[in-house]
């Protein structure tokens, strides 16, 4: 005798009532880039439908979001100047400062989560301070300025930190830091488990954050390895961090499933700019149904395990759920 599992999937109101995997405006943070100026909203050839927005039009964007039901948003900026130690986010007249202020003004109900790095700010595109002995970042003089890029963003009103440099002890750093200044009530979303991965080409097309020289490979998780990444992730879990990440997602979802099984925390997953791209040029050259694919490509994240979603679909998914 043989089990006849497709007797489970004839119905349609059977097969939507044993559903496992359902997805839900509130899965999903949105990215938005911040610049300098006034009516700008410039567009972006390797990421269609994504801009380079002033402060003015990202209001707008984010009356847009909530409007579609979407009430997350991550930031990112485009400072006016750069420099050997990104100086503009250590400024509360950075643009991500003001950017969280006006949003937060107009929209309090809006979660302003707050990318924690110096790459789009730094001249010479990497992470942090640069060691010239190491020909790479400084890991210890690069927790100071987090520290202080950190602080401005709370005092802000920035609701979620999400510090993305892969420095090592920065979660404890910047949690103790945190706490010692009032702010015990601010998580910490970290970029836990962040690989040097090629598919972060067209982000720094739109944050104009590529490195100058060299790669990141000295401070960001090698692809190739399965259990240093699991490591990643329960370190900054030990160290004090409310919300895990892996970053990409779409080739590593068998990371996200590994730490998944070996923690509690909410876990969150970058639908980054390359996985994006792929499927936008895909769709424009139609060769795909793009939005079954879109939606499929999405169960597979939280199928794996990902609570939150960070992505550029996440306008379109509202539309289609």
């Amino acid at each position: 005798m043989f089990k006849r599992l497709r007797r489970m999937r004839l119905n349609p109101n059977i097969r939507e009532m044993l559903t496992q995997t359902t997805l839900h405006k509130k899965d999903f943070i949105y990215p938005l880039f911040i610049t300098h100026g006034k009516n700008i909203r410039n567009p972006i050839e390797s990421m269609p439908d994504v801009f380079q927005l002033s402060i003015d039009e990202a209001l707008k964007e984010c009356e847009a979001l909530q409007n579609l039901g979407i009430f997350s948003i991550i930031l990112f900026g485009i400072p006016k100047i750069k420099d050997s130690i990104g100086s503009e986010a250590l400024s509360p007249e950075g643009i991500i400062a003001q950017a969280t202020r006006a949003i937060k003004e107009k929209f309090p109900n809006m979660l302003v989560c707050v990318d924690l790095c110096f790459c789009e700010y730094t001249d010479h595109g990497h992470c942090g301070i640069l060691n010239p002995k190491l020909n790479s970042v400084d890991n210890d003089l690069t927790l100071e300025i987090l520290n202080q890029q950190a602080l401005i963003l709370a005092q802000s009103g920035a609701d979620l930190i999400a510090p993305s440099a892969m420095m090592d002890g920065m979660i404890v750093s910047l949690r103790t830091m945190l706490d010692t200044n009032g702010f015990n009530h601010i998580p910490l979303m970290s970029y836990s488990t962040k690989f040097a991965s090629g598919y972060y080409g067209p982000f720094r097309d739109v944050a104009q954050s590529t490195p100058s020289f060299g790669d990141r490979k000295s401070y960001q998780q090698n692809p190739a390895n399965r259990r240093e990444a699991i490591l990643e992730s329960l370190e900054d879990e030990a160290q004090g961090a409310d919300i895990l990440m892996v970053k990409p997602a779409l080739a590593y979802l068998d990371i996200v499933r590994d730490i998944r099984e070996q923690t509690l925390l909410p876990l969150a997953v970058y639908n980054v700019s390359g996985e994006y791209a792929m499927l936008k040029f895909a769709q424009k050259a139609g060769i795909i149904d793009y939005e079954r694919v879109l939606l499929e490509t999405m169960i597979g994240f939280k199928r794996a395990g990902a609570d939150i979603i960070i992505t550029y679909h996440a306008k379109e998914i509202a539309n289609l759920i």
